[in-house]
């Protein structure tokens, strides 16, 4: 038996001020009339291969990729419209990165047929050029709209956003990396520049909705949730002052976020954010369901932990 946590929230466009009641059974809305999009999403995995071991002090026995590839099998055979995304910081947190330089975390990735990541800070930890020695490992794009990349070869496998066709549903999925002061040492991400998040998602999400029709827009975000710091950049400062985003799937924080959040605007749309902690001990699921007219009419938001329950 999978441990699950399930939360099931109204997210109709309404207007400004509605409540988020919970939402009627499913079957009583017509499923047939509906569009469903299915996210499964982790961040933070840092490397770790093997789940904690039982005399760990913290998350005993949870966790490995083993056990997440069992799970993310099942939940894709349940919903076959889906998306397996990641938030960044693969790299780094055991000894096995010390081996691999996070080959082998981007290997079992792909042979879980990740659709996507965007990069964390720690993707830079043995420097750009420690990045490109592995990163055809990976057989899945990664998708960064902030960081301009120069002449670097890193910049050869960066996507400002991709598009996904999920059955009716038209899916655009941008990325957002946090700033390199005081994580990232200057010669470590030589040739690659941080750009505004602010102006670059305005941008992306103008794209995305404009020139490429998208239905729903993700963002893929290593910002960190939020900061006792209201100045400081975070997925609930890009929820709130950007507009046209569906979904931020975040990271750097580490934040075991108990349920997603919405972030309602003025206009009455809502923007999700959603985090699992790190280390892969849990694995996020976010369903969308859009109506006749491709507009978000619910969301259904759900955390898997990853435990010896799930076996490959």
């Amino acid at each position: 038996m999978m441990d699950r946590r399930t939360f099931l929230k109204h997210s109709s466009l309404l207007g400004a001020g509605a409540g988020l009641g919970l939402l009627t059974p499913f079957s009583s809305l017509g499923s047939g009339s509906l569009s469903r999009v299915t996210i499964l999403h982790t961040n933070d995995t840092h490397a770790r291969i093997e789940p904690f071991p039982d005399s760990a002090p913290q998350y005993a026995g949870l966790g490995g990729v083993a056990r997440r590839a069992a799970l993310i099998k099942k939940l894709r055979a349940e919903h076959p419209q889906s998306l397996l995304l990641d938030a960044g910081d693969i790299f780094q947190g055991t000894p096995y990165f010390n081996k691999y330089h996070g080959a082998l975390d981007l290997e079992v990735m792909t042979k879980m047929g990740y659709d996507a990541s965007t990069i964390g800070n720690h993707e830079f930890d043995n420097g750009v050029d420690g990045f490109e020695a592995v990163m055809d490992k990976a057989r899945f794009p990664f998708v960064i709209s902030n960081y301009d990349f120069g002449t670097t070869r890193m910049g050869l496998r960066m996507q400002n956003f991709i598009l996904r066709q999920i059955g009716e549903i038209r899916v655009g999925i941008f990325g957002l990396g946090i700033a390199f002061d005081n994580l990232v040492l200057p010669h470590l991400h030589k040739g690659v520049t941080w750009l505004d998040p602010f102006q670059v998602s305005a941008d992306m999400v103008a794209r995305l909705r404009g020139y490429h029709q998208c239905d729903m827009v993700i963002c893929l975000s290593h910002l960190g949730y939020r900061y006792s710091d209201p100045e400081r950049i975070s997925d609930q400062r890009i929820a709130n002052e950007v507009d046209g985003i569906d979904l931020i799937i975040g990271g750097h924080t580490h934040t075991f976020m108990e349920e997603p959040e919405a972030v309602e605007k003025e206009n009455g749309s809502r923007t999700w954010i959603s985090q699992v902690g790190f280390a892969g001990i849990v694995l996020g699921q976010m369903d969308f369901f859009f109506d006749r007219s491709k507009s978000v009419l619910a969301v259904q938001g759900s955390n898997y932990s990853v435990g010896p329950s799930q076996t490959a």
